[in-house]
């Protein structure tokens, strides 16, 4: 089964916590074990799992990966302007696959699962597919 989330961004770079979203597709879908794919099908926005206790933690995230991938590099020849967010895009990752046990993604005591935009603010969708095991 996939379920489809609207994510509306405020910024140019932000992560947001989408765990609970994920939690409640696989409570919704009834499957106690199996697995669950989230992706994101945008070409500047990415999927992470970090610590969803700090919320310095997805600000640093962001300002090393300017470091790395700095918008507006004069080097870039994307004529749309944004060849740093398709990096970071890339760089991250658009999709995860997480086990479900017992109804519940598994996953560690400071792990939360982030929405990355890096070409906000934007209205982006997030594709949710749960599966059961059996």
């Amino acid at each position: 089964m996939v379920y489809q989330e609207t994510i509306k961004t405020t910024s140019a770079q932000q992560m947001i916590n989408i765990t609970e979203y994920v939690q409640k597709a696989v409570t919704d879908s009834g499957v106690v074990d199996g697995f669950v794919i989230v992706s994101v099908p945008h070409t500047t926005a990415g999927i992470t799992v970090n610590e969803n206790t700090d919320p310095n933690v997805g600000r640093d995230i962001i300002r090393r990966l300017e470091k790395i991938f700095p918008v507006n590099d004069p080097l870039d020849g994307h004529s749309e302007g944004n060849s740093a967010a398709h990096c970071k895009s890339s760089f991250m990752g658009v999709s995860h696959t997480y086990i479900v046990e017992d109804g519940r993604i598994v996953l560690g005591t400071w792990q939360g699962i982030f929405f990355c935009e890096f070409d906000g603010p934007r209205v982006r969708k997030l594709n949710i597919g749960v599966f059961s095991d059996r």
